[in-house]
């Protein structure tokens, strides 16, 4: 028996769920993975998972080989990047993960100046509105827009922005400007509720965030689609301020209630402390935290 490959297999039952999840991750026939699992196990002399046919829970002792494990094969792989030169020339594929908008807007633009500089680094970006779990989706490098739990990760700040209320100008000449949320009650509101609630949006008043209730014609799931409705002539929406850096730019939308806005929101870059980065993470960083706080210096985040 391989045990390192076994190990790796089990490692990999564990991130993607379940054994079919495994092989479909590994390339490897469904029998192969469960019969490596199966040998780790006679070796060790116990059951690492409990198994059903609804879902796989790991026992205490395959909890603690767990943590072993992936120490073990991180080590191995940090190992392989020093006998390859990986720490000393920027080379390899890189994962990098993003918010779908942001990622579009911003992050691509980014990579693939950086690439143009880099030509033996491949870049993999992954858009998506959910946090991934960087170690087991194998993410490299990941941005996050929001305060951060406390993790294991290391955060750079690359800047901030805020959630901004938006309409056309042709909406708001035939509805009227909004002096305060409350006036909001007398309009017609899209929201994105990937941010906001439908039926109540949080401002910034003298004693701390104010929730005032709207009337939400639309609700949709994605800052496009509101954007779109709003510039349409729908109504008034909340997003964030990158999102419609342009629109506001080029006068097809106009921020409205600005003096209620909430409190900047943090953009961090991301990535696991694992001691010494590899060079394709280390040039990426450095490449990417001064481009994007030169792109974010010019997103619509006014002064309190």
């Amino acid at each position: 028996m391989d045990r390192l490959e076994a190990m790796a297999v089990f490692v990999t039952i564990l991130e993607a769920g379940s054994l079919s999840g495994a092989a479909r991750r590994l390339d490897m026939p469904l029998a192969t993975v469960s019969r490596k699992l199966s040998e780790l196990e006679g070796h060790l002399g116990t059951r690492l998972l409990q198994r059903s046919s609804r879902r796989l829970a790991l026992t205490d002792s395959g909890r603690d080989y767990l943590v072993s494990a992936r120490s073990i094969l991180e080590h191995v792989e940090e190992a392989e990047r020093a006998a390859v030169g990986a720490y000393l020339q920027a080379r390899g594929e890189l994962v990098v993960a993003a918010p779908r908008v942001f990622g579009r807007l911003h992050v691509a633009s980014v990579v693939a100046s950086y690439l143009e500089l880099q030509p033996a680094v491949d870049i993999r970006l992954q858009l998506g509105d959910r946090w991934v779990n960087l170690q087991e989706e194998h993410v490299d490098i990941a941005l996050r827009i929001g305060a951060l739990p406390d993790s294991a990760l290391v955060a750079i700040a690359v800047g901030a922005i805020r959630r901004v209320t938006c309409a056309s100008p042709r909406y708001l000449a035939g509805r009227g400007l909004p002096r305060s949320p409350a006036d909001l009650a007398a309009h017609c509101c899209v929201s994105f509720d990937g941010l906001v609630s439908a039926t109540a949006w949080v401002f910034s008043g003298e004693r701390g965030p104010v929730r005032v209730p709207v009337r939400s014609r639309l609700v949709v799931n994605s800052a496009d689609a509101a954007i779109a409705a709003v510039e349409a002539g729908l109504g008034i929406t909340q997003v964030l301020s990158y999102q419609v850096a342009r629109a506001i730019a080029e006068g097809r939308l106009v921020r409205v209630l600005e003096s209620y806005d909430g409190a900047p929101i943090p953009v961090n870059l991301v990535y696991p402390e694992r001691g010494r980065l590899p060079m394709k993470s280390r040039t990426f960083l450095d490449f990417a935290q001064r481009a994007l706080r030169e792109r974010l210096s010019g997103s619509p985040v006014p002064p309190r």
